[in-house]
C-alpha cells in the first residue's frame, strides 16, 4: 500500500509517499480502505521531533481517518465488511491507503469522509478536556484558541452541555465564533480585560488551546491553576501549576458514537477548510503550522 512516512526529524519536507506491506487487523480491530485522513497538529509535533511517543524511526503519520471496512479481527463485533467508519489510526499511520482501527464509529448519515475525517482527535481532546473541567449547565468557559479545530469542537460541546462560552481568536474569526454559539474576544494585549467586560466576574473555567504564553492572565479569570486546562503550553504548565491534557484516554472516545445526535440536530459543525491528495501531504503540514486555519485540513485517499 501507499502510505507516508519521514525517516528523519524535521520539516514537512522530510515527509514521503513509500509503499509498505498491507496491515491486517488483529483482535479487537478492523481494517479500511481510507477515503480521507485529517491533518492536525499532533502529527506536525511528532514530525519535527517535538513529541515522543516512543514510536521511533522511520516513523508513519495521520491519526484521524475515515473510509470503508474490509477486513474485521478476532473478537469484533457490531461492524462489517462495507461498513463506513471514522475513527483514531492504530500506531498513527492514517495517512495510507489502508488502516487499522481500535478506536471507532460508524460515520453519521449526514457526514462525508472527508468531514468525518476531521473529527476523531479534536472531539477525543475536546471532550477530555471538557471532563477535567467539569464543564456542565450554568458554567462559564473562556476558550483561548477557539477558532481551529479543536477550539471549535470545544466550543459546541460546552454549548450542548449548557455552559456559556467566551473564545478567543484573530478579529478576522469573530463572525466565525459567534457562528459557533460563542462570545467573541480578540487575542493580544488587553484580552483580559476584553474577557471582563463580557464577564466581569472572570469565568468559571478556561481552556487554552492555543498556547500563546497567557496562562497566568487565564488563571487570573479562572479564579485559580486548578480551573485551568492547557493543551499546548507544557513548560506554563509546570511554572505556573496549571493541569496538561495529554494522550487519549478511552473513555473520553465515546464521543465519536455520539457526534451524530448533536449533527442531524444541527448543533455541531466543524469545517474543513482544505483538502490536499496524499503526495501533498508536506503543504497540508506546513499549512496547518503557520496557516491560522479555521477547523480542519484533510488528505483525501483513493
Amino acid at each position: 500500500m501507499k502510505a507516508v512516512q519521514f525517516g528523519e526529524y524535521g520539516g514537512p519536507e522530510v515527509l514521503r509517499v513509500v509503499d509498505l506491506p498491507d496491515p491486517h487487523p488483529g483482535p479487537g480491530q478492523i481494517r479500511i480502505v481510507v477515503r480521507a485522513a485529517g491533518v492536525n497538529a499532533t502529527d506536525c509535533k511528532l514530525r519535527a521531533g517535538l513529541l515522543d511517543f516512543g514510536a521511533g524511526l522511520p516513523q508513519t503519520t495521520g491519526r484521524d481517518v475515515a473510509g470503508v471496512v474490509d477486513e474485521v479481527g478476532e473478537g469484533v463485533t457490531g461492524v462489517a465488511a462495507g461498513d463506513r467508519v471514522f475513527g483514531v489510526s492504530d500506531d498513527g499511520a492514517g495517512a495510507a491507503e489502508l488502516a487499522l482501527l481500535t478506536y471507532r464509529a460508524p460515520i453519521p448519515p449526514s457526514l462525508g469522509f472527508v468531514d468525518a475525517a476531521a473529527l476523531p482527535v479534536a472531539l477525543e481532546t475536546a471532550t477530555r478536556s471538557l471532563d477535567q473541567l467539569g464543564v456542565g449547565a450554568g458554567m462559564s468557559l473562556f476558550v483561548n484558541g477557539a477558532a481551529g479545530g479543536i477550539g471549535s469542537t470545544a466550543v459546541q460541546l460546552a454549548l450542548a452541555r449548557g455552559a456559556r462560552v467566551i473564545g478567543a481568536a484573530s478579529a478576522a474569526n469573530a463572525d466565525y465564533l459567534r457562528l459557533l454559539g460563542a462570545e467573541p474576544v480578540t487575542y493580544g494585549e488587553g484580552m483580559a480585560e476584553r474577557v471582563r467586560a463580557l464577564a466581569p466576574d472572570g469565568v468559571d473555567v478556561a481552556l487554552d488551546v492555543a498556547g500563546s504564553g497567557v496562562l497566568p492572565e487565564l488563571i487570573d479569570l479562572a479564579g485559580g491553576a486548578h480551573n485551568v486546562v492547557t493543551l499546548a503550553d507544557f513548560d506554563g504548565a509546570k511554572q505556573h501549576k496549571v493541569r496538561f491534557s495529554s494522550g487519549y484516554q478511552g473513555h473520553a472516545f465515546h464521543a465519536l458514537a455520539e457526534i451524530g445526535a448533536l449533527i442531524a440536530a444541527g448543533r455541531f459543525w466543524l469545517p474543513v477548510e482544505r483538502t490536499y491528495p496524499l503526495d501533498r501531504i508536506a503543504e497540508a503540514h506546513r499549512v496547518s503550522e503557520h496557516g491560522r486555519v479555521r477547523g480542519r485540513l484533510a488528505l483525501v485517499i483513493g
